[in-house]
Formats: C-alpha cells, structure tokens, sequence
C-alpha cells in the first residue's frame, strides 16, 4: 500500500504517529515536500536518518521550499521502482524532479519545488537555496517522461499545486493571489494530462480542494483509487 502525508518540516513527533507506526513491510510513504531531515547533518540527525532507513517500510520524499539541496544532492543517485532517486540511507529515498515511479500497480509521477516567498530574509546555502526552483531541464525531463508514459498515470504527487488551485486556496484564505511558473507548468500538465488523483503539500492544510486535487499536511491518507 502507497501513503501520502505532508510538509514534515524535522519534526520528529510526527514519524512516531500511530498511523506511521502501523505501516506494514513493503508498504511505501511518501512525504508531499519539505521532508526537513535533511538539513543540517549532525550526528543527531544522521541517527535519525538512519533509524528511517531501517524501517520495514519505504520512506521516500519530494523536495519543497525548505529542505537543504546541497545535502541532498550529496546523496548517490540510483533508480528504485523505474524512477531516479537519492539514497538517503536504507530504504529512504528522495524522488528526484519529474519521475514516473511504478509502486504496487500504481503509476505516481514525482515533482518537488516551490518558491519561497520569504526568501529575501533567508540566507543562500544555510536556509534558502535557488534549486528550489525548477531548471528549465527538469521541466522538461518532466515534461517528455509524461509524454512517453502517454500522458496518463494514476497519481500525480507535488509540493506545489497548479495554478489554479492555488489561486482558489489563495483567494479563499484572504492571502494575495501569487502563482509561479512552477504552478504554471503544474497547471499546463493538470490540463493536458489524465491521471485519478493529485496531492500536494506547501498549504499546510488537510482538504478535498477539488475530487481530483487533495491538499495534505498532518494526515497519512492510503491511496486508494
């Protein structure tokens, strides 16, 4: 079984809910984005991600607008279950951009990034790094490994909505209505591409925005199709 939950931000309470606890050998998490344990690689955390590693189930994660690329990139490139993928330790990985990953029968299409809208405040290389955004050749990896898979997979997984759906969460919100090309690019494959269901992380809201678009924070959601 495939679950999905969302920004984890290093807080390690939430590896210890009962529904991750419940998680069966073979069975694959994956976090929407802003995983957060990779950040700063101290011991402390280096335990930890190795704890992650160890469990019986899969841990894997999409990048966000807080995790440390420089670390990341650190990490062995490999492939698991047909997409590209960083060891992190075990059987923790994180999904590279614009991946088709096969996990029990389900077709999942990967894409992390965002933009920070508090980056002018953060520091470069400690905590804002530019490859939160996407290049415009993983925008286009994306783009041609959707084309080969027929532009039909079953679950599409971002940190970042499409525009769209962002506009609607923004505008619902009161907040000022401020999209990115990567929603825009998001938006170009909600509206070319079939696929059953989407979820992303970054809103920090548990909701149904839409029967096909799901928003996750807290929750650990199967995915059920």
């Amino acid at each position: 079984m495939v679950y999905v939950t969302g920004d984890m931000h290093g807080d390690e309470i939430r590896l210890y809910k009962k529904e991750i606890r419940k998680l069966k050998e073979g069975d694959t998490l994956i976090v929407c984005g802003d995983f957060g344990f990779v950040w700063d690689g101290s011991p402390k955390e280096k335990k930890l991600l190795e704890y992650l590693g160890s469990r019986k189930y899969n841990v894997c994660f999409i990048d966000g607008t807080h995790d440390n690329y420089d670390l990341i990139n650190s990490y062995r490139e490999t492939v698991f279950k047909g997409g590209r993928v960083h060891r992190i330790s075990g059987s923790l990985f994180h999904m590279c951009r614009g991946q088709i990953f096969n996990i029990d029968g389900l077709s999942i299409f990967t894409f992390g990034g965002g933009e920070s809208a508090d980056k002018e405040m953060r520091t470069e290389h400690e905590t804002w790094w530019r490859e939160e955004m996407p290049t415009p050749d993983e925008m286009q990896e994306g783009a041609e490994n959707m084309e080969e898979a027929g532009c039909d997979v079953d679950v599409i997984i971002t940190h970042e909505p499409p525009s769209l759906v962002k506009s609607a969460i923004l505008l619902r919100s009161g907040k000022v209505d401020a999209v990115s090309k990567l929603n825009g690019y998001f938006e170009e494959l909600n509206r070319s591409c079939k696929f059953k269901k989407w979820y992303f992380g970054s809103v920090h809201e548990d909701r149904t925005i839409t029967p096909l678009h799901t928003a996750v924070f807290k929750e650990v959601i199967p995915i059920i199709l």
